[in-house]
């Protein structure tokens, strides 16, 4: 699993008791898990359609550092399926799991449409897949211009 999104707990961040307030967290999760399905499936009209029982295995507070990490698990014919794992950047600790977070490729109509993943895609692949279509769309605008 990957830990990429670091946040900081701030007092806005906190509950009455002092730590970091699970909606918050919560939050969080949704938009870095939203991030990463954009990411792997190539657009951005993801939503989410399923998270599984939310274990918070121990809490944060003013000033810790936190990271989130997502992993994709399963690839469907529409959707992707995440775990992820929130925990302390300093110690290693597990704050929070989710075991299972669901999301739905839509297309432009609001509805599901397939997204033809199998696997993992990486960033290094990703930027390669970007760069090769600029390429081509440079040489289409250069055709144009003849």
């Amino acid at each position: 699993m990957n830990f990429h999104t670091r946040k900081w707990v701030k007092p806005e961040d906190l509950n009455p008791n002092g730590t970091l307030f699970g909606g918050s967290l919560l939050r969080w999760i949704d938009e870095e898990a939203a991030i990463y399905a954009i990411c792997q499936l190539d657009n951005k009209r993801v939503v989410t359609k399923f998270i599984s029982e939310i274990n918070f295995v121990s809490s944060a507070r003013q000033g810790d550092v936190i990271e989130l990490g997502m992993t994709a698990t399963h690839f469907g014919r529409t959707s992707i399926t995440l775990r992820c794992e929130v925990r302390s950047k300093i110690t290693r600790e597990s704050i929070l799991t989710i075991e299972k977070m669901v999301f739905v490729n839509m297309g432009e109509d609001g509805k599901p449409v397939p997204h033809g993943r199998e696997r993992i895609r990486y960033a290094e692949e990703a930027y390669e897949h970007y760069r090769q279509n600029a390429q081509a769309a440079d040489a289409g605008d250069e055709t144009a211009k003849h």
